[in-house]
């Protein structure tokens, strides 16, 4: 009988049977069994969620998940982004990813249609995960040997080079570029794939953006182009004769602006009264157009001129439209004025107005200063970028101050952190 038993109905224990025996310490796994027991498991944290526009109505939702264990990998993790906006929940995106041992990497879902609606906030969720198994390699498999990015206001693109430092090849290898700024904020991301990864060799990668990134990678490492736009107009010289003043002042402050830029920083210069004038082209020799703003002066005729603002930002939005702006840098205007638009239309003001958005829209970000207690502020809002764009200066002793505040506005001490980050399951255990 024990015969006939052994031989025909025992079957012994084995790691796909959907029981606990043998060795195991869960069912089919831990023991002698390649899979590991999720009770064994330090459970993956998420360390943050995010989307980013790739353009209107579409955003890529990107989270960062933390594996803190040392081996155990999971070549299956599914989750959820859920992007909302003050109004509530706009969409939901589902994604799969695998993940390697002990670091932190990156789930994306690319594209995300959100229609008209702009998400403010996103989260995800983690599918509980049941399969893990040893890893032989994590994120130090791959090395980052360089990487360039150019083109950042006009047709981004990362290029980078990676080594696979491992004995063995990786296949399907996705790796993700998230942008950050110097104190750890995530600014924008993309992906790229790469079939067939060799190993002990070189691969090179390539990232691209739709749409320029220039503003949102604040870092002083991306130069600035710099339209400077200075009210020339007769009440410019109303306070004090000699030296004429406000406009001593608010030219030494000007200039001393200019003087602050980094070397690779172009800047034109944009003078207005009941013309607008194009100064200076857009150019990297700072010092000249600090010497053509110091002996800037108000035409007599300018004393019963008038003043045109709108024609200001045509000029600024022509000269970031030639040739000479940098595709690498990001587009900036600081325009000072004492009063109000009186030129050249038959409602000057909102010709500024529409000026200055088509100014915007061209991706250029507009700080505005109204000079004196009689500017209309409501206008130097409106012309700028935001509410934080606007400033107003009470008194000339407040100018240059002003100027270093834009200064530091336009872009973040500190470079922006590069992370590239592959993942591939190609080092896994398999279960069999």
């Amino acid at each position: 009988g024990t015969w006939v038993y052994f031989s025909f109905f025992y079957v012994g224990a084995a790691c796909f049977d959907g029981l606990q025996n043998g060795d195991e310490t869960g069912i089919d796994c831990g023991g002698t069994c390649v899979r590991i027991c999720s009770a064994e498991v330090i459970n993956p944290t998420i360390r943050w969620a995010q989307s980013f526009k790739v353009v209107d109505g579409q955003y890529n939702a990107v989270a960062y998940i933390e594996n803190r264990n040392a081996i155990a990998a999971s070549p299956e993790v599914n989750y959820t982004f859920t992007l909302y906006d003050d109004a509530g929940l706009i969409t939901e995106a589902r994604g799969t990813t695998i993940l390697p041992p002990d670091s932190v990497y990156p789930a994306f879902v690319g594209r995300v249609k959100t229609g008209e609606r702009i998400p403010t906030k996103t989260f995800m969720e983690l599918d509980p995960i049941d399969m893990w198994v040893p890893a032989e390699d994590g994120r130090d498999q791959f090395t980052v040997l360089n990487r360039t990015l150019t083109g950042s206001d006009a047709q981004p693109r990362l290029e980078a080079t990676l080594e696979n430092k491992a004995l063995t090849e990786a296949k399907n290898v996705e790796v993700v570029a998230t942008i950050f700024d110097a104190n750890g904020n995530s600014l924008t991301s993309s992906r790229t794939f790469i079939e067939y990864f060799a190993p002990r060799s070189e691969e090179k990668v390539v990232f691209t953006w739709p749409e320029p990134i220039a503003k949102t990678v604040r870092s002083c490492e991306i130069p600035t182009d710099v339209a400077v736009a200075i009210d020339l107009s007769g009440s410019m010289n109303n306070d004090q004769d000699n030296p004429p003043e406000p406009i001593s002042t608010v030219l030494s402050a000007a200039e001393a602006f200019v003087g602050r830029l980094d070397v690779d920083d172009q800047a034109t210069l944009i003078t207005f009264a009941t013309e607008a004038l194009l100064g200076l082209p857009l150019s990297t020799n700072n010092s000249a157009t600090r010497g053509v703003i110091r002996n800037l002066t108000i035409a007599p005729e300018e004393e019963v001129g008038s003043t045109n603002t709108g024609d200001a930002f045509v000029r600024a939005l022509e000269e970031f439209s030639s040739v000479r702006h940098n595709p690498d840098a990001r587009k900036v205007m600081v325009i000072l004025t004492d009063g109000l638009a009186t030129a050249p239309d038959e409602d000057p003001e909102l010709y500024a107005l529409e000026r200055a958005q088509e100014l915007k829209r061209a991706g250029v970000t507009v700080f505005a200063i109204g000079l004196g207690k009689e500017v209309n502020m409501e206008f130097v809002r409106a012309v700028a970028s935001s509410q934080g764009h606007a400033y107003q200066a009470l008194t000339t002793a407040q100018v240059d101050r002003i100027y270093q505040n834009i200064t530091a506005s336009i872009c973040e001490d500190g470079a922006a952190v590069i992370d590239i980050v592959p993942k591939t399951d190609s080092g896994f255990q398999s279960l069999r």
